[in-house]
């Protein structure tokens, strides 16, 4: 690849000539405990107004109009396309004879649901979306399979939506039964032992704006195979608070339907026991306190595994019989490890438990009293997923990828406990060309944060390497490593890719996404920038060239620190953020995070916290912010587009300097899942385009 620096304009080359699209404000102004707060762009809150579309299509040409300057733009999106076209399959699932798996030959738009018998039968193709729509905006959403793998009940999102349909197709006949549900959101589904029908989450059906009104009430319902959606039957439902999400699992035996209710985004969460073979007979609260999370593994008639966080932060694995479910009676099977315990499974009557250790994997091996067997040797340091299957199945299937690795399907044998390589991608470059390292750093309050960097081997030390530091920090969720064809393609330019495990993330445990929540949300922004300040210290890079990318709450992340530090950074990408932090929960799921953030109109301790970095509330007129891109999708309805429509208005209205404050906005599509290849591809390439140009930095493979 040809080096990028070369005849690249710079950002204070060209934005002194930038032109903003007019965004009107309006006089509207809040009162939150006393403190009078003004939004005078709350008009984009109507998302579908002609107003809004016009300002957006500027916007969207005004952005094209600055990555297509970048000389070495299409040449970027050939190498991403090059290094992306590979075979790229997941761990198989069986069901009676068959197992099912989905696989890209490379540049499809759309994963494609394949079976076959045995092994190594031939494959069969059981659903293809890149024929569901002519502009591959159609996907699957979710995928059941009944225990015999005769039939499959798959739900399609369209343009990237949360709300999904369901439907069902014959495996053998690959034809679909007329059975169609409709208004399902945040759902699997579960079928009865028999295959007469599965179990799904769901709504009512909204009465206006689907894309925009907030869902409650939360419900679970049977769906019978042959008949209308009319009929099904209300299984479960929690009237007596609007904000539980409740879900619905049969256990492998078939004896029992495990109900799992969770407030928001909490992880802590209750259980209900319904038993399938007495119809009768009322549900039972088998947990009714959420004072920990509580995730059902497997259970052998009235024994149930559970894996819990009760006075067990990093997680434990616990019995409990449905013959004495007193809490007295419960039992220790595994017990807390210094590691946190991200999964567990029962395979061959062996527990698999899925570690994470330092945010990579670590995998153990347990017998059913908990004795430990032996440590699963993995290929190298990396992430593990996978190891599903039933009680009596003598195999299983993971993939394990990391930064320079795709993902690789391994069989694990679980009699002779060996790994072999199931299937593996070919791979498009010399992986032994970089090096991944992991450090660890101070944040301002001395606690100590990990973080990968990975590189081109050589790459000299001395501040002048652009790097790219990506994270996430919430919702539990953590970053391992992981292959990324984009992030290749930036080390092949002589960019340094860096990946903090910051607080509020699920890097290790709960005590450590509790210390990034609701009062301690600034905590987060810390551990970030601190990432930044060693990078800098450590001259992997320079502020000047250091780009921040993040998405969702990462996108808040971003936005909140380019901010709080705006000298520290050369550009910064916010990819569907979360930014106006004291109206989030006043669209679709939005009130669900205030487990996670807190309640801006209803608690004035959490609205003080929030109100301090709310990215929306923050700016500040005669600062010269780092270049800026924003990007959403029009059909965003898990975090509503106007989050970002605002925030952009804001931000270019006092805008000081060159600095390009940009924003792109994806038509047909959502928050991010589902949105075709050809979509992404083009994303990617104007992130890294815009990048290159706002950091004047270069490289060459």
């Amino acid at each position: 690849m040809t080096p990028i620096s070369e005849a690249v304009p710079t950002s204070a080359e060209t934005t002194s000539t930038l032109s903003y699209p007019v965004a009107r404000t309006v006089e509207q102004t809040d009162d939150y405990f006393g403190t009078t707060v003004s939004d005078p762009y709350r008009w984009m809150e109507d998302v579908d107004s002609a107003e809004l579309k016009t300002w957006v299509d500027a916007e969207n040409e005004l952005t094209q109009s600055y990555v297509a300057e970048v000389p070495t733009r299409e040449a970027m999106q050939r190498r991403l396309m090059e290094l992306i076209n590979f075979e790229r399959y997941t761990a198989p699932a069986r069901r009676g004879s068959r197992y099912f798996y989905s696989h890209n030959s490379g540049l499809q738009n759309q994963n494609v649901i394949y079976w076959h018998t045995g092994l190594e039968g031939e494959p069969k193709v059981l659903l293809d979306p890149n024929t569901f729509s002519e502009d591959a905006t159609v996907a699957i959403s979710g995928l059941s399979i009944t225990d015999d793998g005769s039939l499959a009940a798959y739900s399609i999102a369209d343009a990237g939506s949360d709300w999904v349909k369901w439907h069902v197709r014959d495996v053998t006949t690959g034809e679909d039964l007329p059975d169609v549900v409709e208004w399902s959101k945040f759902s699997g589904a579960s079928w009865l032992k028999d295959g007469s029908g599965f179990f799904y989450e769901g709504y009512d059906a909204p009465k206006a704006e689907a894309l925009k009104a907030a869902n409650y009430f939360h419900k679970v319902f049977f769906h019978k195979l042959g008949t209308p959606q009319s009929e099904d039957k209300l299984v479960f439902d929690r009237p007596d608070d609007k904000e539980l999400n409740v879900g619905a699992q049969v256990t492998d035996d078939g004896r029992y339907l495990v109900l799992h209710q969770s407030k928001g985004t909490s992880p802590n969460n209750e259980l209900a026991i319904k038993d399938l073979q007495q119809p009768d007979a009322p549900i039972v609260r088998l947990i009714d306190v959420a004072d920990a999370t509580y995730a059902p593994i497997n259970n052998d008639g009235t024994l149930f595994w559970l894996l819990t966080t009760l006075d067990a932060p990093n997680g434990k694995v616990i019995s409990i019989d449905l013959n004495h479910p007193e809490r007295e009676n419960w039992k220790t099977v595994i017990p807390e490890s210094k590691n946190k315990l991200s999964d567990v499974s029962i395979i061959d009557d062996t527990f698999i438990a899925n570690y994470l250790a330092d945010a990579q994997s670590l995998v153990e091996l347990h017998r059913l009293d908990g004795t430990f067997i032996e440590r699963l040797a993995l290929p190298a340091i990396g992430t593990a997923n996978g190891f599903g299957g039933l009680r009596e199945d003598t195999e299983t299937f993971y993939q394990f990828s990391n930064f320079t690795t795709p993902g690789t399907v391994y069989r694990l044998d679980m009699k002779t406990r060996r790994s072999t390589v199931y299937r593996q991608p070919k791979l498009l470059f010399d992986p032994s060309l970089y090096e991944t390292e992991q450090i660890f750093y101070a944040s301002k309050d001395g606690t100590r944060v990990p973080m990968f960097v990975s590189k081109k081997k050589g790459i000299a030390l001395d501040g002048s390497a652009p790097a790219l530091l990506y994270a996430y920090g919430g919702f539990n969720v953590p970053l391992m490593p992981e292959f990324s064809s984009a992030h290749v393609m930036w080390m092949e330019m002589g960019g340094i890719y860096a990946q903090p495990g910051l607080r509020g993330g699920g890097e290790y445990g709960e005590a450590w996404h509790d210390a990034g929540t609701r009062l301690k949300k600034q905590n987060v922004f810390d551990d970030f920038i601190a990432a930044a300040e060693w990078l800098i210290a450590n001259k992997y890079t320079s502020a000047k060239k250091l780009a921040i990318l993040g998405g969702s709450n990462g996108g808040l992340l971003v936005a909140a620190c380019e901010l709080q530090r705006p000298e520290l950074f050369g550009a910064a990408v916010a990819a569907v953020g979360v930014m106006d932090m004291l109206r989030f929960d006043k669209f679709t799921i939005g009130w669900a995070w205030k487990e996670e953030y807190g309640a801006p109109s209803e608690n004035a301790e959490e609205f003080a916290a929030i109100y301090k970095y709310s990215p929306l509330h923050n700016i500040r007129a005669g600062v010269a912010y780092p270049a800026t891109l924003i990007t959403t999708g029009d059909h965003d309805d898990r975090v509503y587009p106007a989050h970002s429509f605002k925030y952009t208005a804001a931000l270019q209205a006092v805008q000081t300097g060159a600095n390009p404050i940009l924003i792109r906005v994806e038509t047909r599509a959502g928050h991010g899942a589902g949105m075709p290849l050809s979509k992404r591809i083009e994303a990617t390439v104007d992130q890294y385009a815009f990048m290159v140009r706002a950091l004047g930095v270069g490289g060459q493979r």
